[in-house]
């Protein structure tokens, strides 16, 4: 299991994501307008600044929905390769055949 700390600074990030989205897509839309004045997508691109860097959805990391880790992530099952490996032996993931020989 990852650190409990971690998993919650990350899940704090989606949230401040889905807050900051509308006004971080409008503000993007203003900024790179080539139509406006400069003075006025400057003062956008300022105003996008001043927004939480933590609002920005680049800051969010993918981690395994099952353990935190953040590594070895396959994001059609939204786990790592060991909770996929693990679930995958007890046969709790439909449609997934494990090999062993």
């Amino acid at each position: 299991m990852a650190k409990v700390s971690s998993v919650e600074r990350n899940l704090k990030r989606q949230r401040l994501v889905a807050k900051y989205a509308a006004k971080r897509a409008l503000l993007k839309d203003i900024a790179r307008n080539k139509d406006l004045p400069v003075e006025e997508r400057f003062q956008a691109q300022l105003k996008l600044a001043a927004l939480p860097r933590n609002s920005a959805e680049t800051r969010i990391r993918n981690r395994c929905q099952v353990t935190g880790r953040p590594r070895g992530y396959y994001r059609k099952m939204k786990m790592s390769r060991i909770a996929l490996r693990d679930l995958g032996s007890m046969g709790l993931i439909p449609g997934l055949v494990k090999s062993s020989w």
